[in-house]
């Protein structure tokens, strides 16, 4: 049975691939996600002004540890020769190493220079394909759609043109156009898009009356709205296509192939159940595959996306949104 894909251009065993978390922070965590079976990783996201804030508290600690107290000669280390981000490129360089599948840098930068500088040394430090984990809400009631559009794109050119390995774009969905937008991202030579970024915005916390931050898995209801699109986008953006969001059994893996992806990404699920998990998945890939009698991936990837005409899907997709609503039972949803 072949299960291999390829993604990004890179040759993949399978197409389940560890997404972006705190299990791929470390070097430990990346090679217990390899040793589970990740067919490749995404490195937990580099934060530009993360990184910044950082290397600046600890210059600062140095600078004042030992000058401003006596008694505080020979407490504190001394500065080391490196910095924060040059231990996260560590981690990758060993990962590279180490890990036996492609790592994946995830980047989220917030000035021009941040992305290419960043993506310059994720590349020297051996990734094998880096993401662009965009995420920018356009706070301003006078930023016009197309000019959040142009920052977007503007990234993408600047890294595109500053480092030679491939380049992913891990979209959102809120763009006014998403299938104008992943052309776009696809024209402006995106090697592969990853449908889609999930937004986390803050909470309010009622007892304190301010802004509370936590965090809440997917569940696998979430898979609806990146498997629409991937179906409406794999045979008509010529670029790869990775799924995430949702993934927590071997049936959304399959829904993804079917829809077209090339890959499919999972991280809450790997949150919850461990690195272990993997297997349950790529198990459960297999078997679906014989039950049906397919030999390979590629046998059946993309059998369910869309063809022919835009206006049809469209219309199918309509369709299908008066029948989910028509079709709802009360009655028989209060008994479950």
């Amino acid at each position: 049975m072949d299960l291999s894909t390829t993604y990004l251009g890179l040759e993949l065993k399978h197409p389940i691939v560890a997404s972006a978390s705190p299990l791929s922070a470390e070097l430990d965590g990346i090679l217990r996600l390899a040793d589970a079976g990740a067919a490749a990783i995404v490195l937990s996201s580099i934060f530009e002004e993360q990184i910044i804030a950082e290397e600046l508290a600890e210059a600062v600690m140095m600078d004042l540890g030992t000058d401003c107290q006596p008694e505080a000669a020979g407490y504190l280390p001394p500065a080391p020769g490196g910095n924060v981000l040059d231990g996260r490129l560590e981690t990758l360089r060993q990962a590279a190493e180490r890990a036996g599948v492609p790592i994946i840098a995830s980047l989220n930068g917030c000035s021009a220079s941040g992305w290419v500088d960043f993506a310059r040394k994720l590349e020297q430090a051996g990734a094998s394909a880096i993401e662009l984990n965009i995420y920018r809400v356009p706070a301003d009631p006078m930023e016009s759609g197309p000019s959040v559009e142009a920052a977007a794109l503007e990234i993408l050119r600047r890294v595109k043109a500053a480092v030679g390995v491939p380049v992913s774009v891990k979209m959102a969905p809120f763009f006014s156009a998403p299938g104008h937008m992943a052309a776009r991202f696809a024209e402006e030579g995106a090697d592969g898009l990853v449908l889609f970024n999930r937004f986390y915005g803050p909470d309010v916390d009622l007892a304190a009356l301010t802004a509370r931050d936590d965090l809440h898995l997917s569940n696998p209801y979430d898979i609806r709205l990146p498997l629409m699109w991937v179906g409406l986008l794999a045979r008509r953006i010529p670029t790869s296509i990775a799924a995430s969001t949702g993934v927590w059994s071997g049936g959304d893996v399959v829904k993804y192939l079917l829809a077209g992806a090339d890959a499919v990404m999972t991280t809450s699920a790997l949150l919850r159940h461990g690195p272990g998990h993997l297997a349950t998945l790529l198990g459960a890939l297999r078997g679906w595959m014989e039950r049906r009698g397919h030999e390979s991936v590629a046998s059946f990837k993309g059998q369910l996306a869309a063809g022919g005409q835009p206006d049809e899907a469209a219309q199918f997709l309509r369709a299908q949104y008066r029948t989910i609503l028509t079709s709802y039972d009360a009655q028989a949803a209060s008994q479950l």
